[in-house]
């Protein structure tokens, strides 16, 4: 094992967890002091740095680094994740044409540039009295109530850019590139995105493309582990 890199690069693939990446690369390299710098959902995609032995070192100042990512905002549609996990509570029919969109969205993603404070998904990770929103939140569902004191955060935003707007039936997709500091939440900067163009969003996919200096092109898919 001694030709196995202390940082692992990999392209995580949409449908696992973060710690599924992890489970998969200790019994594939037989190897398991393992770990990650930073969590991404199940729904999402992209770099993840997993640091072997040693490398688990590294792993709190890689955690800390800016994140830039590729997002798919669903336009016209809340969910109660703030992705498409979640049970849709708020939607309004899309009429706008695609160019008045994209001229709403463009201002609004300039005004998020810079430090904003917003709240954090129910469903994040983020601890609250020593336990998981997220555990608070699936524990609420089966009993019916709502997660109302969600936690607020400040999150940094560096860059914006505005790929495309498409409209989809009587929704619209907005693709966009963020790049965000560290502990900035995706799904909350869609929710503000809807608020500020006065319609319900929701996150509906993303990928990771870069952590620092490290880039997804140059990462590895986990079929490659034999």
């Amino acid at each position: 094992m001694n030709d196995v890199p202390e940082l692992i690069l990999i392209d995580k693939p949409k449908g696992i967890t973060s710690f599924d990446v992890i489970r998969r690369l200790r019994r594939l390299l037989n190897i398991k002091k393992m770990g990650h710098a930073g969590t991404l959902d199940p729904l999402a995609t992209g770099l993840m740095i997993i640091g072997v032995g040693p490398g688990t070192k590294r792993l709190a100042g890689l955690i800390k680094l800016d994140k830039e990512y590729i997002a798919e905002v669903l336009i016209g549609e809340q969910r109660t994740t703030g992705d498409m996990e979640g049970e849709v509570v708020d939607e309004k029919v899309v009429e706008e044409a695609a160019e008045i969109l994209q001229s709403k969205i463009s201002a609004a993603l300039t005004d998020l540039v810079g430090e904003i404070e917003l709240p954090v998904s129910a469903y994040s990770a983020i601890k609250v009295d020593g336990v998981p929103m997220y555990k608070r939140a699936r524990k609420a569902e089966k009993t019916g109530e709502t997660v109302t004191d969600v936690p607020m955060r400040t999150m940094r935003v560096f860059e914006t850019e505005l790929f495309k707007v498409e409209k989809v039936g009587d929704r619209a997709v907005a693709t966009i590139r963020f790049k965000v500091g560290s502990g900035t939440y995706i799904r909350s900067l869609a929710e503000e995105i809807g608020r500020q163009i006065e319609y319900p969003a929701t996150l509906q996919n993303l990928r990771r493309i870069k952590v620092g200096e490290f880039d997804i092109e140059m990462a590895q898919q986990i079929e490659n582990f034999k």
